[in-house]
C-alpha cells in the first residue's frame, strides 16, 4: 500500500484516504482525475437540478477551490473599486491583449472555508490588506493562486503579497514575505504552493532573481531556495513519486527542470519551452508531461523519469533517452491538459479539442467544442469516462473519453468562469466570477 508523509506529526494516511479530498490544483498530484467519485454530468442552475448549493464569493478572482473531507477552501481578493476591471480573452483585441489593468485601488486577500455540503461559510479570514505591490492583466486577477491543503495546515500563495500558513479553523500560524515580483509587462501571477511531507513549495518566476523554495509547513522558516534562469512563468509546480527517486517537476520559458524536492537540487533539465509557460506538469501511466504554448510556438514533450543534467534531445531530434515524444505545436496556452487511460486531451484557448495517443503523440481526432469553440481557461479534469471542460461563458461541456469525439451533455453556470473545478464524491465544486457551486444529486 503506498504512504504518503505529511507534516512534521508523522500523520500517515492510505492512498484511498487522500485520494477522497481535492487537496491542491487539479486534485491528487495534480493529475485531475476522480475516477469513481461519479460527479454528476447534468445539471442546471435556473430549474434547478443537481444543484446542491450556491454561495456568493465577493471579489475578482481566478482562484480554484480545494476539498479536504467536508471543508471547501476558496482564496478572493476584494478591490476598493466596486468594478475592478476585468475582461476575458475575447474582448482583448489585438495589441490590448498585451497590456496591463488599471486596478491598482486598495485590495483585501481574504481566505474562505465553507461547510461542503451545504454551501454555508465556516469562516472568513482577511489575510492582508493594502496597494498591490504589481500590476495584473486584465484578465488575470490580484488572486488567481488556488490553495492548498494537508488537512492539518491550510497555505495561500498571493506571489508579491506573500505566503501565509493557517490552522483549519483560519487562524494565521506564518506569514513570509517573499519580496515584489514582476512581470516585465505587468501581468501578475498564477503558480499555486504545494505540500511536499512537511514543506510547502512555491515556484517564483518574474522578471528577475526568479527561484523556486520550500518553507517548513509548520513553522513557515525557510529550508531551501534554488536561483531559477528563467523569466516570469504561471505554473504551478508537481511532485512525482517515482520507484527510485522523487522529483519536482517545474515548466518554465526556455527550460524544463526537475529538482530533488527535499533539498532544491536541480536533477535535470531541458531546453526548447515558448516563451511563455503557464500549463501544470503531471505524471501518467510512466511518463512525465509538459506544455508550452505561445502563439504559433507550441512544443508538448513526454518525458521518462530518472533524468541527469540536459536532457534536450539531439538537435532535429524528437526524442532521446529521456524523452519518450516531443512536438513543436499543440500545447495549450493556459488550460492544462489531462491523460486519462491511454489518450491524451488538449483543449486550445479558442475551443479546439485535440486528442493524441499519450504514449506516442500521434492525434487520435480533432474537434472544436460544441461545434462552436469558444475561449478556454480552466484546466480539464476527468472521472468515470468522462472529461469536463469549463469555458468562459461557464459552459461546462461534458465529453466521453476515447478515441471518438461525443458531447454527452452541455450545462450552463450562468457565470463567466475561469477557475477549474474540484472533485469530490459524487459532486462537483465550481467556482464562478460571483459565486461557488456545490453539484451533485440531492440526497
Amino acid at each position: 500500500m503506498k504512504r504518503v508523509l505529511f507534516g512534521a506529526g508523522l500523520l500517515l494516511f492510505a492512498s484511498g484516504a487522500l485520494a477522497q479530498n481535492w487537496s491542491s490544483f487539479r486534485g491528487p498530484e495534480a493529475k485531475g482525475l476522480a475516477d469513481g467519485f461519479n460527479p454528476p454530468i447534468e445539471w442546471d442552475v435556473d430549474m434547478p437540478l443537481n444543484i446542491l448549493w450556491k454561495t456568493p464569493i465577493s471579489g475578482l478572482s481566478h482562484s480554484s477551490p480545494i476539498i479536504w473531507e467536508d471543508r471547501v477552501f476558496i482564496a478572493t481578493v476584494v478591490s476598493d473599486n466596486p468594478n475592478p476591471e476585468f475582461r476575458r480573452a475575447f474582448a482583448l483585441m489585438g495589441s490590448e491583449a498585451a497590456i496591463s489593468s488599471k486596478d491598482m485601488d486598495r485590495q483585501s486577500w481574504r481566505l474562505y472555508c465553507l461547510d461542503k455540503n451545504s454551501g454555508r461559510i465556516l469562516w472568513e479570514k482577511i489575510v492582508l490588506e493594502g496597494i498591490p505591490r504589481n500590476k495584473r492583466h486584465p484578465k488575470n486577477s490580484h488572486a488567481s493562486q488556488t490553495p492548498a491543503t494537508n488537512g492539518k495546515y491550510v497555505v495561500v500563495y498571493f506571489g508579491s503579497e506573500g505566503l501565509y500558513g493557517f490552522d483549519m479553523e483560519g487562524n494565521l500560524q506564518w506569514s513570509q514575505d517573499l519580496g515584489a515580483m514582476e512581470h516585465p509587462m505587468g501581468w501578475g501571477f498564477g503558480s499555486s504552493p504545494i505540500i511536499y511531507k512537511n514543506l510547502v513549495i512555491v515556484q517564483g518566476d518574474h522578471n528577475k532573481n526568479s527561484f523556486i523554495a520550500a518553507f517548513d509547513l509548520e513553522t513557515g522558516k525557510k529550508v531551501w531556495s534554488t536561483p531559477r534562469d528563467v523569466i516570469t512563468s504561471w505554473s504551478t509546480p508537481t511532485v512525482y513519486e517515482g520507484e527510485t527517486r522523487t522529483e519536482l517537476l517545474t515548466n518554465g520559458t526556455d527550460y524544463l527542470i526537475g529538482y530533488d524536492p527535499m533539498t532544491g537540487k536541480e536533477l535535470w533539465s531541458l531546453k526548447g519551452t515558448s516563451r511563455q509557460s503557464i500549463p501544470t506538469p503531471f505524471e501518467a501511466n510512466g511518463l512525465l508531461y509538459f506544455f508550452s504554448g505561445f502563439h504559433s510556438v507550441g512544443p508538448m514533450f513526454a518525458i521518462r523519469p530518472g533524468g541527469d543534467g540536459d536532457i534536450t534531445p539531439a538537435e532535429g531530434e524528437n526524442a532521446g533517452p529521456h524523452v519518450s515524444w516531443r512536438t513543436d505545436t499543440g500545447a495549450p496556452e493556459i488550460p492544462t491538459p489531462i491523460v486519462y487511460e491511454d489518450y491524451l486531451y488538449v483543449v486550445s484557448n479558442n475551443g479546439i479539442l485535440n486528442c493524441y495517443q499519450a504514449k506516442t503523440g500521434e492525434r487520435v481526432y480533432r474537434e472544436r467544442m460544441g461545434g462552436v469553440g469558444g475561449a478556454f481557461t480552466a484546466s480539464l479534469i476527468a472521472a468515470d469516462g468522462r472529461i469536463y471542460l469549463s469555458s468562459e461563458d461557464g459552459e461546462v461541456y461534458v465529453i466521453k473519453a476515447g478515441p471518438t469525439y461525443e458531447l454527452l451533455a452541455l450545462n450552463s453556470m450562468g457565470e463567466v468562469c475561469l477557475a477549474t473545478p474540484a472533485v469530490a464524491p459524487g459532486m462537483l465544486v465550481i467556482r464562478t466570477q460571483h459565486h461557488l457551486f456545490g453539484i451533485g444529486e440531492k440526497k
